[in-house]
C-alpha cells in the first residue's frame, strides 16, 4: 500500500507532499524549511529516496537542493529548467521507482512555466495520484504570466492543453494533488475545496470545461496582482538557495530598536492587530503573525532591506522566522520579544491609534475613507466615495492622501491593519476599521 502525506503552508497557500510505499519514500516541491519533511519521513520510517521539482517555483525558496543533500536523495528538476546546480533532469516519459511496485511517471505540463512537469505516481502500473504542480489546480490552473510577459498568452494556451493532457490519461479515481491553489498568488483563480480528483476536475475545472480560446480570453483578463517578491524568487531557486538557518536572532534591547528606527530599517510588531493599535513602539509597523506574513511582508519591504521582528514570545519569533526564511528573507537583524514596555525606554510612552467597525463609520461620516484592497477585488464591490490606494502600493503613494483622519479598511481587517501602522509610522491620524466588509452595508454604508 502506498501513502501521501501533506505538508500544507497555509500562510503562503501552498501544498507539498511525500509519498512512498513501505520503505522509500519521494519529496514532491519541498518547502524552504526541510525539517518538517524529514520529521515526517522519520515519522513513518521511511528513508527519502527521491526529491522532485514539478517547476522552478516563483512564490517560494524551495528546499529540494537542501534536502536532497541532506539526505543524499536523488533530485529530479526537469530538463529544460535553467539552473546552477547538479540535479538529474527529467523528461517527458521518464519513470523512476520510488519503491517496490511503486513509480513516479514525468509528464510534461507546461503552462504555468515553460518547462513544468507533472509526475504520476502509479501502483502496480495502476495511476493513483498526481502531483500537478501550479498546472492542474482543483477548479482552476496555475498563472501564466510569472515568467515573461510576451510568453503569457502562449502559456495560458499551454495550460488548457496540459489540463486536458492529465484529464485524457489519467483514470476519474485518480488524485489531483497541486502545490498551489489553497490561496497562493500562484493559481490564476481561488480553488474552492481541499481535494480532488481527475473525474471531479473534467467537470468542473474551468481549463477543462471551456474552449481554447475562451479559457484563454477569461484567464488572461483574470489575472491578479503579482507580490513583488515574486521578481526574486525565481533567480535564488534557479542559482540554488543557501541552508537555512532558524537560529534566534541577535536580541535588540530599546535603544538598538531606536537605532535601527532611526536609520530607516524596518521594525514589524508581529502581535495581533488589536494589541498593536492598542500601544506600539512609535515608528514600527504591524504584520500580523497569525495573518499572511511571509506574503505581505516580503511584497511591501524593499528587498534586502534589515528587518528586526517583534514578538510575544519566542515561540512566536521562531514560527516567524519559519514563514520569512520561506520567501528569501533569511535572517532578521534583529528581535526583542515581550511587549511595548519592554521595547521603550524607562518614561516612553508607546502610540496608539483608534479602532472602527462600519457601524462606526456609518455614524460618523468621515472625509477620508481609504480602502487598500486590490483592484480586482474593488472591482466587484466599493463603498461610495471611498479613496482607493492597494496596500502594496501605499508606501510609495502616502502623499496622495488628504490632511485629516484617514479610515482606512480592507476585506477583513488584518491588511487594513498593516496600512494603519504604515499611516502612524508616518504621522497621519488613522482610524483602522477592524471589521468584515460584509458589515458594511448593512450599517447603512453605500456600496456600489
Amino acid at each position: 500500500m502506498f501513502f501521501v502525506e501533506t505538508i500544507a503552508i497555509p500562510g503562503l497557500g501552498n501544498r507539498h507532499y511525500l509519498a512512498g510505499g513501505a520503505t522509500t519514500a519521494v519529496a514532491v516541491d519541498p518547502p524552504r524549511d526541510i525539517d518538517q519533511v524529514i520529521a515526517a519521513a522519520a515519522r513513518r520510517g521511511m528513508r527519502i529516496a527521491l526529491v522532485v521539482e514539478t517547476h522552478v517555483h516563483n512564490d517560494y525558496v524551495s528546499g529540494g537542493l537542501e534536502l536532497a543533500r541532506v539526505t543524499g536523495a536523488e533530485y529530479l528538476v526537469p530538463a529544460a529548467a535553467r539552473v546552477s546546480f547538479p540535479r538529474t533532469p527529467v523528461r517527458d516519459g521518464d519513470r523512476v521507482s520510488v519503491d517496490q511496485d511503486l513509480t513516479l511517471h514525468a509528464v510534461a505540463t507546461p503552462g504555468h512555466t515553460p518547462h513544468h512537469t507533472a509526475y504520476v505516481l502509479h501502483e502496480a502500473g495502476t495511476p493513483v495520484a498526481a502531483f500537478t504542480g501550479g498546472s492542474l489546480l482543483i477548479g482552476t490552473v496555475g498563472r501564466p504570466d510569472l515568467v515573461e510577459p510576451r510568453l503569457t498568452e502562449e502559456l495560458a494556451r499551454a495550460q488548457h492543453a496540459s489540463a486536458h493532457r492529465l484529464a485524457d490519461t489519467l483514470p476519474d479515481a485518480t488524485a489531483v494533488l497541486p502545490t498551489h491553489g489553497f490561496g497562493s498568488f500562484c493559481s490564476s483563480a481561488q480553488a474552492t475545496g481541499g481535494t480532488s480528483t481527475v473525474g471531479q476536475e473534467r467537470s468542473a475545472n474551468e481549463a477543462l470545461v471551456k474552449d481554447a480560446d475562451t479559457f484563454v480570453a477569461e484567464l488572461l483578463a483574470a489575472l491578479d496582482d503579482v507580490p513583488a517578491y515574486y521578481a526574486h524568487m525565481g533567480p535564488v531557486n534557479s542559482a540554488g538557495p543557501a541552508p537555512v538557518d532558524l537560529t534566534p536572532p541577535a536580541t535588540a534591547d530599546p535603544a538598538t530598536l531606536a537605532d535601527r528606527l532611526a536609520a530607516g530599517e524596518w521594525v514589524v510588531d508581529l502581535r495581533h492587530r488589536v494589541a498593536f493599535a492598542e500601544g506600539h513602539v512609535p515608528g514600527t509597523y504591524n504584520f500580523e503573525a497569525d495573518g499572511q506574513l511571509a506574503t505581505y511582508l516580503a511584497w511591501l519591504i524593499p528587498w534586502g532591506k534589515p528587518v528586526t521582528l517583534l514578538a510575544e514570545s519566542p515561540a512566536q519569533l521562531a514560527e516567524a522566522q519559519r514563514e520569512l526564511v520561506r520567501v528569501g528573507i533569511d535572517r532578521p537583524a534583529a528581535a526583542a520579544t515581550g511587549g511595548p514596555a519592554d521595547w521603550l525606554p524607562p518614561g516612553t510612552a508607546p502610540a496608539s491609534f483608534r479602532r472602527a467597525t462600519f457601524a462606526e463609520l456609518a455614524g460618523e461620516r468621515p472625509a477620508a475613507v481609504l480602502d487598500v484592497r486590490r483592484d480586482s477585488e474593488r472591482a466587484g464591490r466599493r463603498i461610495e466615495g471611498s479613496l482607493h490606494i492597494p496596500l502594496h502600493t501605499l508606501a510609495g503613494r502616502l502623499g496622495e492622501l488628504p490632511e485629516g483622519p484617514v479610515w482606512v479598511h480592507c476585506a477583513g481587517g488584518m491588511r487594513a491593519a498593516v496600512a494603519a501602522s504604515l499611516l502612524d509610522a508616518a504621522g497621519h491620524e488613522v482610524v483602522a476599521v477592524n471589521d468584515s466588509l460584509d458589515h458594511a452595508e448593512a450599517a447603512g454604508i453605500t456600496v456600489t
